[in-house]
């Protein structure tokens, strides 16, 4: 049997304010193009389908124009609810709508009632674990400690005592969905932090059991053994993530459980660079040619922070989207707290300090003039109003 992990779709987010609904509807195509050339039997989503718990109606129309055409490719699909989806609105009417082939999954309470497949070789069961928040899952799960480990350890014991059962008459082959943090992967900071009491991660040794565990939450893919993998997130969702390689885990098993593991390439609607040096130097370097048709995070290292930099870098990198300054041979800025560094100064100081503080050098006189002609503006609305 066949089936096809993905996860972390985050339909309806953007990419510092560039929509992504388009390069999103992309990857649906290539999903549905995937499943019919490699006959795919199942597709697996392991949370995060959407990217906040009300996604806007476009976002919700991409998902239920991409599950009508997963089924009419003749796939069944699961979906299981990830910490940026509502459960309750993900999982409504989940019990009127399995009996299509799309099968939700978003209540703790069912963690030990599995999707069932079928095929040459028996039963496969799916069982397809909702992101579980400590806090609101401990009741239902019977659980005292405040951990993530302990809900996901409970959690797993309801699967493994419903396969004991149904393996008395032969093996009985399992799929594990789950949406977590787990040890020895590497996050990105376009995840959403679950830390509980500081932790946020579980063992490796969780998912002993099972032959495959399809995993979501980080966005990167990670092999963390034969049998225990992420997907990672179908698209890049920060610059952080410019190196990975996107897309699906293509799983087949076979009588004897898990057969083959390979990865299947998404397509990638613009990539990401990040360019460091001088403004000029951005604006002229030949070696920073191949930047100029990606998405571009820059990092100017001038003296001084130059003039309109995102204009002018956007003659050459017209998808710039973010630029920090790190002017080199800087001193590190002032710290301590903001109350020492104004009490006692006059609103024309603060200012000024602040322009040393940002840029490393005081203000222009023609600055300087319009800085404080602004305070006296406002110092004269002030006591106008009064």
């Amino acid at each position: 049997m066949r089936f096809l992990h993905t996860s972390d779709w985050h339909l309806g987010r953007s990419f510092h304010r560039e929509g992504l609904l388009d390069a999103q509807s992309v990857f649906i195509d290539h999903l549905v193009e995937t499943i019919r050339c490699e006959r795919v039997d199942a597709v697996l989503v392991s949370g995060d389908i959407y990217d906040r718990a009300l996604p806007p109606v476009d976002a919700v129309e991409l998902a239920n124009d991409a599950l009508k055409r997963l089924l009419s490719s003749g796939v069944r699909v699961v979906l299981s609810s990830g910490n940026h989806d509502s459960a309750q609105r993900l999982g409504f009417a989940a019990d009127l709508i399995d009996s299509s082939g799309v099968h939700l999954r978003t209540d703790p309470s069912r963690v030990g009632s599995p999707v069932l497949f079928e095929d040459k070789h028996g039963s496969v069961g799916v069982y397809a674990l909702p992101y579980l928040e400590p806090d609101v899952v401990r009741a239902t799960l019977g659980v005292a400690q405040r951990s993530h480990q302990a809900v996901l350890d409970a959690a797993m014991k309801r699967v493994r005592d419903d396969l004991a059962g149904r393996s008395r008459g032969g093996r009985h082959r399992s799929i594990l969905m789950a949406h977590a943090f787990v040890a020895g992967a590497t996050a990105s900071p376009s995840e959403r932090d679950i830390s509980v009491g500081g932790v946020a991660s579980v063992g490796l040794d969780t998912f002993d059991g099972v032959d495959y565990a399809a995993l979501g939450h980080l966005h990167g893919r990670h092999t963390l053994s034969d049998a225990v993998r992420y997907s990672g997130s179908p698209l890049a969702y920060s610059f952080s993530e410019a190196t990975h390689r996107k897309g699906s885990w293509l799983v087949d098993l076979d009588a004897g459980g898990l057969a083959t593991a390979s990865f299947i390439d998404a397509p990638v609607p613009r990539p990401l660079a990040t360019v460091r040096g001088t403004l000029e130097q951005l604006l002229t370097d030949p070696r920073f040619a191949t930047a100029e048709p990606c998405w571009v995070q820059a990092t100017l290292t001038d003296a001084r922070r130059p003039r309109a930099a995102m204009d002018r870098l956007r003659t050459r990198f017209p998808h710039c989207l973010l630029i920090a300054f790190e002017p080199d041979g800087a001193s590190p800025a002032e710290s301590g707290p903001i109350r020492d560094r104004v009490v006692g100064r006059t609103d024309s100081e603060i200012l000024t300090h602040f322009f040393d503080d940002v840029r490393g050098s005081a203000p222009e006189p023609a600055e300087a003039a319009l800085l404080q002609a602004a305070c006296e503006a406002c110092r004269v609305a002030a006591d106008v109003a009064s």
